[in-house]
């Protein structure tokens, strides 16, 4: 018997895809005709002086702990300045100076959250890491938020006695560049 012949016999078991796949029998116990649940994506939050904020759930984002800030002159307080990542420039804000919030978190403990790649990434400090968020407890109505920030923010979901606060950083980071843009 030649290796063709060999090969022939085998081809000639095998069943075409369409009566293979008619063939299929689930396991004992398991239901059919059900979608499986798709599975809900961890969501991202931070803290900014007091105030938690979510990252959008497509949002590329990334944490840097020691990035150089380089200042910009005649700039308002909260623009910190532009940091290099990857020879795109991003500029840095501080949100807590920006929105007047307390400052309880210490200097070590702030890190660089940035959204967002390329010529679209834009930098903000934080306090402390983001920290994994349940946004299965919606509330009714938002909690009091600071004037600037009302608007970039449409939902709000409680756990534990934290209020997260879904964020939208483009609206507002767009609205800082025009706060910019009439400085004088």
């Amino acid at each position: 018997m030649t290796m063709n012949d060999k090969t022939a016999r085998i081809f000639r078991r095998w069943l075409n895809p369409s009566a293979a796949l008619s063939r299929f029998k689930p396991p004992s116990g398991v239901a059919t005709g059900i979608a499986p649940v798709e599975r809900q994506r961890a969501r991202y939050g931070f803290r900014v002086g007091g105030i938690s904020l979510l990252v959008g759930q497509d949002t590329v984002s990334e944490v840097l702990e020691r990035a150089p800030v380089y200042p910009l002159p005649n700039t308002p307080p909260w623009m910190l300045g532009l940091v290099n990542l990857r020879g795109n420039l991003a500029p840095v804000f501080d949100v807590k100076r920006f929105l007047d919030l307390e400052d309880s978190a210490l200097q070590e403990k702030r890190r660089l959250l940035v959204f967002d790649q390329g010529d679209k990434a834009v930098g903000i400090l934080i306090d402390g890491l983001p920290q994994t968020a349940d946004t299965s407890h919606a509330l009714s109505r938002l909690p009091p938020l600071p004037a600037a920030l009302r608007t970039h923010v449409t939902k709000a979901y409680v756990q534990d006695g934290v209020a997260w606060l879904e964020f939208d950083h483009q609206g507002f980071f767009r609205a800082l560049g025009g706060r910019m843009a009439s400085v004088d």
